[in-house]
């Protein structure tokens, strides 16, 4: 799985609703509303969330305050805790300070009255799904996005208890979607090159991806890197040797013309710039890198872009994920797949199987080897093809079994758009071309899908991850008020 450990840990503010005017009139009640929202609170930060409690708020004016708290905490999330029946003009002042998503609760306490035995004091501390109508209308006028959450607050045997796990499993994923909002809101995304030439859909807008997601695009020289890979120090080498020994299985020349054997100069060298790439992401602060630079004639230039993708693997493993061909919108969903925990390696469409419909995979370039099956390979290659350079490539299949792919592109109006499925990764043979590639069944059969893919005006790189994500993804498309179109 991915690095969800580099996740930044979501701001949420929190605040309960209820009607001043019950608490004089029904004794008790405003203790037993704030007792359930100081569960919800505590299952909050269980999920990881940094919770910002507004407490209980019944008046126009507590709901000031809160949103004032928000708006000071900077808050990537508002959670709307309905603990009973509130005005939405008591609600209203307490989401637009602060210009965050916001999520209503809608958490019963029980699943059910004892009609015959409940007085109003006691339907009213369950009350919770009455005003949520009005609150939805008065945010949708005011142009807040919102989301709703319909369930049980508390475990419940038998029938009812599904309500409870769907509705935490829901506010589970808007919690760790907001986290990866907050990541890329902080992001700093490295540049090195240039786009490869002529790769039209490749070409990124650097002022759409500030706008749209917040990121921040260092514009780096190869000049940047190679200083650093000139610095660096030959107990770093050594160090760095040992982790590729420890992370690849170095594999002999396979059966393409192309492939070479692992040299202890290739290694060493890869070793060498590898070592300089971290130093890279160290003194500007990356969170993630793309780079593509041709070189000319075997020159400095050539050399040094020609063997990054070793390193480059290596650092997307441990979450901060590396494209090649200066692909930043890809970039940005494996930063997002890494988030999510599902990995997401560097990934385009090889070839379809019409015997048995899968579509193969991969790329050559850094793959994420923290979700390959098995020890990845290095493999030594006589030339990159499309490419200037030679050296060594890295080999692998993603884990078998449920899989992600997420592709990040932009549309004619300039809105980044983000497309998704899911699938299952079947085991089987695969390359031995020194390219990560592996075989993904999607639940239309290759046609089909590369049909309904390629209608969406795509890049043709994406991020491959494990598991299924487009839940998560469709929450954070909301969050970040992008378009999501999912594929099967």
């Amino acid at each position: 799985m991915g690095n969800t450990q580099n996740a930044a840990r979501a701001k949420v503010g929190v605040f309960g609703i209820g009607l001043a005017a019950y608490w004089p009139q029904f004794e008790g009640l405003k203790e037993q509303l704030e007792g359930y929202q100081r569960t919800v609170e505590e299952r909050l930060a269980q999920m990881g969330g940094e919770v910002v409690s507004a407490g209980l708020v019944d008046t126009a004016q507590a709901a000031v305050k809160a949103g004032d708290l928000f708006a000071q905490a900077n808050v990537d999330l508002i959670i709307c805790y309905v603990g009973t029946y509130s005005t939405s003009s008591q609600v209203l002042p307490a989401v637009q300070r602060r210009k965050a998503p916001v999520l209503i609760l809608n958490l019963q306490p029980v699943p059910a009255l004892d009609y015959p035995n409940t007085g109003t004091g006691e339907w009213l501390s369950a009350c919770c799904a009455c005003c949520v109508p009005e609150i939805s209308n008065a945010f949708a006028r005011s142009r807040i996005q919102f989301n709703v959450v319909t369930g049980l607050l508390n475990p419940a045997p038998g029938h009812a208890q599904q309500y409870h796990e769907r509705a935490w499993r829901e506010i589970e994923e808007w919690v760790q979607a907001a986290g990866v909002l907050r990541e890329l809101n902080y992001s700093r995304i490295g540049f090195l090159g240039h786009t490869y030439p002529g790769m039209l859909d490749m070409y990124s807008d650097f002022t759409m991806h500030h706008a749209q997601l917040g990121a921040h695009v260092e514009v780096l020289e190869i000049d940047d890197l190679q200083a650093r890979v000139q610095a660096v120090q030959e107990d770093e080498v050594e160090a760095k040797i040992a982790e590729i020994k420890h992370t690849f299985e170095l594999a002999a020349p396979g059966k393409d013309k192309i492939s070479m054997p692992v040299t202890d100069e290739a290694l060493r060298w890869s070793a060498r710039v590898a070592a300089g790439l971290d130093k890279l992401v160290q003194d500007f602060e990356l969170n993630g890198l793309t780079y593509y630079y041709r070189g000319l004639n075997g020159n400095e230039s050539e050399e040094l872009g020609a063997s990054l993708i070793v390193g480059n693997s290596l650092l997307t493993a441990r979450g901060v994920p590396a494209s090649g061909e200066g692909d930043l919108k890809t970039c940005m969903a494996m930063l997002i797949m890494d988030r999510l925990g599902a990995g997401g390696s560097y990934t385009e469409f090889y070839a379809m199987d019409f015997n048995e419909d899968f579509i193969l995979m991969g790329h050559d370039g850094p793959g994420h080897v923290a979700i390959a099956s098995g020890k990845p390979l290095l493999r030594g290659l006589g030339l990159f093809h499309g490419k200037r350079g030679y050296g060594l490539s890295v080999e692998f299949n993603v884990q078998t079994g449920p899989v992600t792919i997420l592709g990040m592109t932009q549309t004619a109006a300039g809105q980044l758009k983000l497309l998704a499925a899911e699938g299952e990764s079947i085991p089987g043979a695969r390359l031995e071309i020194g390219n990560t590639n592996s075989r993904l069944k999607f639940s239309l059969d290759p046609a089909e899908f590369m049909n309904r893919w390629s209608e969406q005006g795509p890049t043709h790189h994406c991020a491959l991850g494990v598991g299924r994500q487009v839940n998560k993804i469709r929450k954070l498309a909301r969050l970040l008020d992008l378009e999501l179109v999912v594929i099967g």
